[in-house]
């Protein structure tokens, strides 16, 4: 490739806020749940490049051929891979992470058999590169202004993400479209030139708590302390489901909960998640998957007695969509009382119509020019 950028080139990332910052000239736009990924286009070469230098090319050669067919012959364009789940049993179209995850797999047949069954889309929001020119060093209003003029005639499964400089549409924009699987706002700053591998956007995530029954944990690598807490709710029959786990603890942590769980060891064969109960969809932990490879997902069984409030970012089905984390025990709830029903779901919304910037999602498509 002869282009003025050449991969691998980190993108650039954004420090998470608790709230929306406001600022002169700050834009604002979804924050989509994906794979990051910076396509880089001479001619028919394609590549795209995720976070870590990591080639994802393979994977997604239906994204290649829309690249191909649809960007500037020569460019470099920052965006985000995502799977969008028509098939939903409540017919709203919404982003589904576990789908775009199942992409990456080694088998050659398998990639194609997913490009057909599960393909990806592209949502661009930024422009690195043009022709000869690089754009890193140029302000971010005049590389949106840049986007939208190449990628101004692109059609689905292509995209250029929407944007807006009005903090009440923003907040509107961050309520609404979590229903459609987002993950919450990005904030860029006016004069932002493009940094890789720098935080200097602002990111501003959904996060809510919930409590629920820790019913096992898993060891550490490092050795006997707690690597994570297998975590569980109960649906209206009584099943108790794992929905996830919480894992990111200190290491002096680690050791003091190994201690907090010792009343609660030696679970017998009674345990709910030891047999399972297929016939009524439970969810238990699983094993070894192509994701983990070689690591040593072997769960110990607790007596579902321990309660403990966790934070949260959304859902995918019935389970944590990310790691949850710890925030406090909470020795005044029953293991029983901590059902789904505890938690907040948002409204549901169609992710086509955030990809379209229709007019009723709150804003504009775009900020001024």
């Amino acid at each position: 490739m002869k282009l003025p950028i050449s991969p691998p080139v980190e993108p650039m990332l954004a420090k998470s806020v608790p709230r929306i910052p406001t600022a002169d000239g700050m834009t604002y736009e979804p924050k989509w749940d994906g794979f990051r990924c910076i396509v880089f286009r001479d001619g028919e070469e394609v590549e795209l490049a995720s976070r870590g230098g990591k080639l994802m090319t393979r994977y997604f050669p239906e994204v290649v051929e829309q690249a191909r067919r649809q960007l500037p012959e020569r460019c470099v364009v920052d965006g985000e891979l995502i799977v969008i789940q028509r098939d939903r049993p409540d017919g709203q179209p919404q982003l589904n992470f576990e789908l775009l995850a199942q992409r990456i797999h080694p088998a050659a047949s398998r990639v194609r058999l997913l490009a057909e069954t599960t393909p990806a889309d592209f949502v661009a929001f930024d422009l690195l590169a043009l022709a000869d020119e690089s754009l890193l060093d140029q302000p971010y209003p005049h590389r949106r202004s840049r986007l939208e003029a190449a990628l101004g005639h692109v059609a689905p499964p292509m995209h250029v993400t929407q944007v807006t400089t009005d903090p009440a549409t923003a907040r509107r924009w961050f309520d609404r479209f979590e229903g459609a699987g987002l993950d919450g706002l990005i904030a860029k700053p006016a004069e932002l030139p493009y940094e890789p591998g720098k935080r200097l956007m602002f990111k501003v995530k959904h996060k809510r708590t919930v409590d629920v029954v820790v019913a096992g944990f898993r060891w550490h690598k490092s050795g006997p302390v707690v690597g994570s807490l297998l975590l569980g709710l109960y649906d209206d029959a009584g099943v108790l489901h794992h929905v996830g786990v919480s894992a990111s603890f200190p290491m002096a942590r680690r050791k003091e909960l190994l201690d907090e769980l010792e009343p609660y060891r030696g679970a017998g064969a009674d345990h709910p998640w030891v047999h399972g109960d297929h016939e009524r969809g439970q969810r238990i932990p699983g094993g070894v998957s192509r994701w983990t490879g070689g690591k040593n997902l072997e769960w110990e069984p607790l007596r579902p007695e321990l309660v403990v409030e966790v934070s949260y970012d959304a859902m995918e089905g019935d389970r944590f969509r990310h790691t949850a984390q710890f925030v406090r025990w909470r020795p005044d709830r029953k293991p029983r009382s901590c059902r789904y029903d505890q938690l907040d779901r948002p409204v549901r919304f169609d992710v086509d119509q955030v990809l379209r910037g229709d007019p009723e999602n709150g804003g504009p498509t775009s900020g001024p020019a």
